[in-house]
C-alpha cells in the first residue's frame, strides 16, 4: 500500500508516519521509485502499536524506541519484553530517599517503607527486580498511610495481595506462548493501563455495595 493508504488505515497523518520512520519507530517502506515506497500489514500493525504506546501509555519517543527494538529482537525473551514495556509505562515516582536535598525525616520514612516493601515481596515469594517502578509506588503509599495514622500490617495487605496475584495470573494467562510479540506488548499495555482503571472502578462500586449492605442503602450521592 502507498503511504496515503497507510495513513487512512492507521488514522495517523502522513507527516506523523514520516516522523516515526525518522525516529526509528517504523521501518522504511520498500522503495518503488525515487520518492515512493510501498508498505504492508506489518507497517500497519507497528503503527497501531506505536499509537497505543503514545496515546494509551503516554510514553515518550525514546521509551517507545526501546520497546519496539525489543519487539524486533528475537533474542529478547517474553518475560524481558513484558518487563521493558511495564517499566517504561511506570509509574515513575520521585523517591525522597534518593534525593540529597529531601528532608531527613521524610527520607527516613521512605527508607522504612522501602524495607517493608522488600520484606513483603520476599515473604510473598514474588520474583520482582529491584528496579521495578511499582516498588516505589508501594513505598509511597505506605508512607502516606502511616502519615494518616493507618499503619500497614500483613493482615491489612492480605486481601490485596491475593487479588493482585489472581488478576496477574489471569492477565498473563491470556497471552498465548506463541502469540505475536507486538500483540503481547498490546496485552501488557491494556492490562497495565486500561484494566487497572477497570479494577479501580470495580473496587469503588464494590465498596459502595458493601457499605449499603452494612450501614443501610441510603443514596450516597451528592445532594447538591
Amino acid at each position: 500500500m502507498k503511504i496515503s493508504e497507510l495513513s487512512d488505515r492507521s488514522g495517523l497523518t502522513i507527516q506523523t508516519i514520516k516522523y516515526y520512520i525518522r525516529e526509528g519507530l517504523l521501518p522504511k517502506g520498500t522503495a518503488t521509485g525515487a520518492t515512493r515506497a510501498e508498505y504492508d500489514e506489518r507497517h500497519l500493525e507497528r503503527l497501531r502499536l506505536v499509537r497505543a504506546l503514545r496515546e494509551v501509555g503516554d510514553l515518550p519517543v525514546a521509551a517507545i524506541r526501546r520497546i519496539v527494538a525489543a519487539v524486533d529482537d528475537a533474542d529478547v525473551g517474553m518475560h524481558r519484553l513484558f518487563g521493558i514495556t511495564q517499566y517504561a509505562i511506570g509509574p515513575h515516582v520521585d523517591a525522597p530517599d534518593r534525593d540529597p536535598a529531601a528532608p531527613e525525616d521524610l527520607a527516613a520514612q521512605w527508607r522504612a517503607a522501602r524495607r517493608d516493601v522488600d520484606a513483603l515481596i520476599r515473604e510473598l515469594g514474588w520474583r520482582v527486580t529491584d528496579r521495578a517502578p511499582a516498588r516505589d509506588l508501594l513505598a509511597q503509599t505506605f508512607v502516606a498511610l502511616r502519615r494518616l495514622g493507618f499503619p500497614v500490617t500483613p493482615d491489612d495487605l492480605l486481601p490485596y495481595t491475593r487479588a493482585a496475584a489472581a488478576v496477574a495470573e489471569h492477565e498473563i494467562g491470556t497471552v498465548a506462548a506463541d502469540a505475536p510479540r507486538s500483540r503481547a506488548v498490546h496485552a501488557m499495555l491494556v492490562s497495565t493501563v486500561l484494566y487497572e482503571q477497570v479494577l479501580t472502578a470495580l473496587h469503588r462500586l464494590a465498596q459502595e455495595d458493601a457499605s449499603a449492605r452494612r450501614f443501610g442503602a441510603d443514596d450516597p450521592g451528592e445532594t447538591n
